[in-house]
């Protein structure tokens, strides 16, 4: 059977990172962080009425910034969940964490509340480059509250940017390698990228920030595959690592395609509704969602429906970041026809995709160029 994840998002950053295009906000007043807890607890009350019955296999709470809700919020949540679908026995459940030793003091709180995998965003252990990112802890700090987080609950992740400005294939090599020391089975390692309306894209197009070029990403990804396949954390998606059981159940949720309900500022859904899909989406600004929430039980803004032939081009998109690929049946069948034989024949003869009778697969080449594969797939 499916998986049903169902995702958290808690919107509010102490600072905004200056590479963060996600819906996080900065409050200078204190936050009511229960009332926004109640608020979560009642759009998925409503959720729950457009995706009844459902088994919840995984839950995620990201943000913004999710360690700065107190253990009471996000207990507040979780029951919730709890009160409206049937959530499995092995239910994962992952909260996003700040590796400062303010939020780090939450962590046995939160395991109490039901949190049983943390992701903790240590994004870089050179002290020169979190300050370039913005971020408030010390590469000290980081290792301390990733080795608290790793006594505490019984999965979680080591989370690390690079092709940062001026970063060296040499840096990344001893950075990761210390990474790979303290790792406890999964990693995610994320490329930089500039996205519009970050204070890092202003600072791109005056010219005042560089980023390695694309010969020089390709050698840091190069370098990234090498040291994790070696220590035995092998890439099972373009930027995500894991030893065999570790992999992030609810990520392989949206990847796989499988439906989701998402709550909270921004949150988005994919709910079935027979052979179509619903896509929805609620209020991005925090408090404007709060007061629809809190009127009408929701903070629904978007409510789309999804034809099968765009659910292929979906499943596609998500499925060929997987090293698992994609069930070339589904897709067959939500698309209507099968994929052209001389473009499969001329991607594999490049060496992009690897493809048997039952799965199209991406190669390690491939899912460096990915959006060139797709584009031809759905020529």
């Amino acid at each position: 059977m499916a998986g049903f994840g169902i995702y958290i998002h808690w919107p509010f950053c102490k600072a905004k990172c200056p590479y963060c295009d996600f819906n996080s906000h900065v409050r200078h007043e204190a936050v009511d962080h229960l009332r926004f807890a109640r608020a979560l607890a009642r759009e998925l009350a409503w959720l729950a009425g457009e995706a009844p019955r459902r088994e919840v296999t995984s839950i995620f709470l990201g943000g913004g910034t999710p360690s700065l809700m107190p253990p009471a919020a996000v207990t507040h949540v979780l029951d919730a969940v709890a009160a409206l679908w049937p959530v499995a026995g092995n239910c994962e459940v992952t909260l996003e964490a700040n590796p400062t030793s303010a939020e780090a003091e939450h962590f046995r709180g939160y395991r109490t509340a039901g949190v049983n995998r943390l992701s903790v965003g240590v994004q870089s252990l050179r002290e020169d480059d979190l300050k370039a990112l913005g971020r408030q802890h010390s590469p000290k700090e980081a290792i301390a509250a990733f080795r608290l987080a790793a006594r505490v609950f019984p999965r979680v992740s080591f989370d690390l940017i690079y092709a940062r400005p001026g970063q060296t294939v040499a840096q990344w090599r001893d950075e990761l390698s210390h990474a790979l020391s303290e790792q406890e089975g999964h990693m995610s390692l994320y490329q930089l990228t500039i996205e519009e309306g970050t204070r890092f894209f202003d600072l791109e197009q005056q010219g005042k920030l560089v980023i390695p070029d694309d010969d020089r990403a390709a050698e840091l990804y190069a370098v990234t595959q090498e040291l994790t396949a070696r220590a035995g954390i092998p890439a099972y998606e373009i930027s995500n690592h894991a030893g065999a059981g570790h992999e992030c159940r609810h990520n392989l949720t949206y990847w796989r395609y499988e439906p989701y309900a998402g709550a909270g500022a921004g949150a988005h859904s994919r709910l079935e509704a027979g052979a179509d899909r619903r896509a929805i989406a609620m209020e991005r600004h925090p408090e404007t969602w709060l007061a629809q929430v809190e009127a009408r039980g929701h903070g629904v803004v978007d409510d789309q429906r999804v034809t099968p032939a765009e659910q292929a081009t979906e499943y596609l998109l998500m499925g060929l970041r997987l090293a698992e690929g994609i069930d070339i049946a589904r897709h067959e069948t939500l698309a209507g026809r099968g994929f052209d034989p001389l473009r499969l024949a001329g991607l594999q003869g490049l060496g992009l995709i690897e493809a048997t009778r039952q799965r199209l697969a991406a190669t390690p080449r491939g899912r460096r160029v990915l959006n060139g594969i797709i584009r031809e797939l759905n020529s």
